[in-house]
């Protein structure tokens, strides 16, 4: 078993959150040992939170400014994590990257510690630039690949991502596409034998209509302006529309939605605990993710997981996903004309959206659960490690790619 230092953050919620904890306890319980640095100014003494002990696998790091898209590190944050790295001394540090001015250190500290240093990149993107939004994040790319040609190893989420990285100059032989990955067990679909008392509560809170949902932050490159616009448009009879989640527009558009009298628009807001997330994406019977640029939305493959159906732009690794009928795929451009085709579609079509549902979670369960993707780190690791015994039961890759350097 190895012994990992993991590099990320556990606040504030986003999708580079929830894929460090997932994969930190699916780690763990596999016997890793696994310590998790994260960006979180230490307590005071004598607190039960994060310290810098060395037998603490929970390490924090102190930062002058965190939010769900960047991290600003303190002065002394480079220094802390090469002496807590120092102490852990692990086989393997992997940085799930938080768009920070450390991030481009990492190398160099590895380098200088002497062990291998393994990143995945998160950052949402669209490979056309259709939109400024698009724009941005192509920079961000730019910006990072000279970094990332330095790390042994980078995760991306799809072909697509690693192809815009192959041409920014980081080396194929660097690149593994491994992508996110759910827990079918938990993210299941309800049925007559799986009714939970917090579904039923969830949905008497909603009402009897049918319910489409979007789930995620409520910013610029989500689109949800034009899934609303769509929505007032079209009005649909007996359906209702859940907007579950938080951001920067949500008081803007909250407040445009009372002036046109939305009463079929449910504001929810953020949503932390994840029994109630289950019994939400459970009684949505369509899921929508209207986003301009996206890397891989795991609350997407959690509404395919629980048997939604699923509509998503092409940005970002999404369209892939969905691709060949397991959901309809949106091009970033016109959302809201798609969408006024769309909504009345499934609103009419119960069928439709039944079939789709049930193919959403055939492709969950066919390349994107969360034992796959452990399998392919467990094998990544080996192969950086020259531990045979990492990857001795996972003689049979992923559907996805792996390259090794002899590729």
């Amino acid at each position: 078993m190895a012994n990992i230092a993991w590099l990320g953050k556990k606040t504030p919620f986003c999708g580079n959150v929830s894929y460090g904890l997932s994969t930190i306890e699916a780690l763990r319980q596999r016997g890793h040992q696994t310590s998790f640095i994260h960006f979180d100014n230490p307590k005071s003494p004598g607190s039960n939170e994060t310290s810098l002990l060395a037998n603490d696998p929970d390490v924090s790091l102190p930062y002058l400014i965190k939010s769900q898209v960047y991290t600003i590190p303190s002065p002394g944050a480079q220094r802390e994590l090469r002496e807590s790295l120092e102490r852990l001394k692990p086989d393997l540090v992997h940085a799930s990257l938080t768009l920070s001015p450390l991030d481009f250190r990492l190398p160099e500290l590895c380098q200088q510690i002497g062990v291998p240093l393994v990143a995945t990149f998160h950052p949402p993107f669209d490979a056309g630039i259709r939109n400024l939004t698009a724009g941005t994040h192509q920079l961000t790319y730019q910006l990072y690949a000279p970094a990332l040609a330095r790390f042994d190893r980078v995760i991306v989420f799809s072909e697509l991502q690693a192809e815009v990285l192959a041409r920014l100059g980081v080396r194929e032989h660097r690149l593994a596409v491994i992508p996110n990955g759910v827990d079918p067990e938990l993210w299941t679909p309800a049925g007559p034998q799986r009714t939970s008392p917090m579904r039923r509560e969830v949905r008497e809170k909603l009402g009897s209509e049918r319910i489409f949902l979007y789930m995620g932050r409520i910013a610029t490159e989500k689109n949800v302006e034009a899934l609303l616009r769509a929505w007032r448009l079209i009005d649909p009879k007996g359906c209702k529309l859940v907007v579950v989640g938080d951001g920067p527009l949500r008081t803007a558009l909250q407040n445009t939605s009372s002036i046109f009298d939305a009463n079929n628009v449910v504001w929810w807001g953020y949503e932390a605990d994840l029994n109630t997330k289950v019994a939400l994406l459970q009684c949505a019977e369509v899921f929508i993710l209207p986003s301009l640029v996206e890397g891989l939305s795991l609350a997407l493959l959690e509404a395919m997981s629980t048997g939604s159906a699923c509509i998503a732009t092409d940005a970002g690794a999404d369209g892939e996903v969905l691709d060949k009928g397991a959901g309809i795929v949106l091009s970033t451009q016109g959302v809201t004309t798609q969408l006024r085709t769309l909504l009345p579609l499934l609103r009419d079509q119960p069928v439709l959206t039944a079939e789709l549902g049930r193919r959403a979670r055939a492709r969950v369960l066919e390349r994107y659960t969360l034992t796959r993707n452990i399998d392919a780190l467990e094998v990544l690791y080996g192969e950086l490690l020259g531990s045979a015994h990492l990857a001795a039961n996972y003689l049979e890759l992923p559907p996805w790619r792996l390259k090794s350097d002899n590729s």
